[in-house]
């Protein structure tokens, strides 16, 4: 009889198991597509603002096919913890078009480098050296920058300031010179000319990436333009590493010793070796993996943190009450006769709060980039192997099943008990994403954010121009990498502190 039994449970389970692979998931429910070209018509509209309004229709997962690329609109919490918390290695990967892989050396870097020991490679550089807390607080030149960035705007009190201008200049600076230090400052205008056409190339419409039989119509010029692009990368990073490389040689003979500058390549050069054979006894980078890495670096720390202050001030400006409450938290932590400093941010309650409401309304990235390493379902639907997932996170921050007043400026949310954290375990809250791919940069850059507004707040009283009104102001978006203002805030600034700025 007990063998008859285990037969039997040996039946029942096989029956079980080959009926699961036998089941066919249906994709997650979305527009209906056309031959050949699928979604291709809505291109336009696959962004922040238009995957919200399609999830209204479809729900929290909606599928679209774009040529031959199976893409998975996700805009609720629910669904976001699914993708990544309870199957987030499947969905570690990075989606990465023909020119972004060009442009990054064939996926050198850690941005768009698939879910593997390579990855974990660049990522554990990244968080103990280039983005760790300590070194942060270290970089000399985020203060610097910082101060005389307060400086340029109090030679201009009592007149028009443009805040995004000005910001993304500050942003440019901090991450430029902690990338390579002072000895280069001279060809920083060359450099942010490479990164612009980097910019434009990686947002390229390239109709190979979802048709590759229809790759001719892009035609040479494409191709061109790429080649030129890296080349000049090539160029401009190359002489910047064999500088560094002959500083640290020099400076080791006269000190005896061979740590020296404290930029961003120096700590890079740590772990290279273009015959595989590095200082580090674990991980070797060669001058691709540099190259690229410094790219991640400065696309992902300039207009990420310029936005984000921008949106903060604009906030601010268009709730006059809270800026009058942040500015007389600073007045009490702080007093009106220094300036503040980054001893002060931890004590700073409702400022932080400040930046966790801007953030959660303008995610650094509105949407967050994730393929499939292989085909799973999520929620009873199928999502096939190599499906590009884009996390809306501006859309989860407004969800209204998970916020109250989602579309209101209200920092004393989180000052409340249990509010949420974004430190990727609430999945209602992910402006730096969640799981594997999180942002590694959040600690440096949630620094450059909070010591800039805290400036920008404690050193002069802000009016709008012309009369203009608080809620006269300008609130939407335009879509890219970032989601900026679609028009940049001008203010007035006027003098608040007691004792002189410098």
């Amino acid at each position: 009889m007990s063998l008859a039994l285990l037969f039997l449970l040996f039946v029942i389970t096989i029956s079980i198991l080959l009926s699961k692979l036998g089941r066919k998931y249906p994709f997650p429910p979305g527009p209906k597509g056309l031959p050949v070209i699928g979604n291709m018509g809505l291109m336009g509209q696959l962004n922040h603002h238009g995957l919200a309004e399609l999830a209204k229709i479809y729900g929290g997962l909606c599928y679209l096919k774009v040529g031959q690329i199976h893409m998975v609109a996700v805009s609720t919490a629910y669904m976001a913890q699914q993708v990544l918390q309870a199957q987030d290695s499947v969905f570690s990967n990075r989606p990465a078009t023909m020119a972004i892989s060009y442009l990054t050396y064939d996926r050198a870097d850690m941005a768009f480098a698939h879910y593997g020991p390579f990855w974990r490679q660049m990522r554990k550089i990244c968080v103990t050296k280039v983005f760790s807390r300590k070194r942060a607080e270290s970089w000399a030149s985020v203060r610097e920058e910082i101060y005389s960035f307060i400086k340029e705007i109090s030679t201009k009190v009592g007149s028009n300031v443009n805040i995004g201008e000005t910001v993304l200049g500050l942003t440019k600076n901090i991450t430029y010179r902690a990338a390579f230090g002072s000895i280069s400052q001279e060809g920083q205008g060359e450099f942010l000319k490479i990164m612009q056409e980097f910019s434009k190339l990686f947002g390229a419409f390239n109709v190979a990436d979802f048709i590759p039989w229809l790759g001719w119509i892009n035609g040479q010029d494409f191709n061109r333009r790429l080649a030129k692009a890296r080349g000049a990368l090539d160029g401009f990073i190359d002489k910047i590493i064999d500088d560094h490389m002959v500083k640290r040689k020099n400076r080791g003979i006269e000190n005896g010793e061979e740590d020296v500058e404290d930029d961003m390549v120096d700590e890079l050069l740590e772990f290279y070796g273009e015959d595989g054979s590095g200082k580090s006894d674990s991980i070797t980078i060669t001058r691709d993996n540099i190259k690229a890495l410094i790219m991640d670096v400065m696309f992902g720390g300039t207009e990420t943190v310029a936005s984000a202050i921008e949106w903060a001030m604009a906030e601010l400006m268009k709730s006059r009450e809270d800026l009058i409450r942040v500015q007389e938290e600073l007045a009490n932590v702080v007093g009106l006769d220094r300036q503040v400093n980054e001893f002060d941010l931890e004590k700073l309650t409702y400022l932080k709060c400040v930046i966790k409401e801007t953030l959660r309304l303008h995610p650094p990235i509105p949407l967050l980039l994730h393929e499939t390493a292989t085909d799973v379902v999520v929620d009873g639907y199928k999502v096939p192997a190599k499906a590009r997932v884009m996390i809306n996170a501006w859309a989860i921050g407004r969800d209204e099943s998970a916020w109250t007043e989602p579309h209101k400026f209200k920092p004393s949310r989180f000052l409340e008990t249990n509010a949420p954290d974004f430190k990727g375990s609430n999945f209602e809250y992910i402006p730096f994403g969640s799981g594997r791919r999180s942002c590694p940069g959040m600690q440096l850059g949630l620094y450059a954010l909070e010591l800039t507004v805290a400036h920008l707040c404690h050193c002069f009283n802000w009016e709008l121009p012309d009369g203009m009104k608080s809620d006269e102001l300008n609130m939407n978006d335009v879509f890219g990498l970032t989601a900026p203002r679609a028009v940049q805030l001008v203010v007035i600034p006027s003098v608040r502190l007691n004792c002189p700025m410098f």
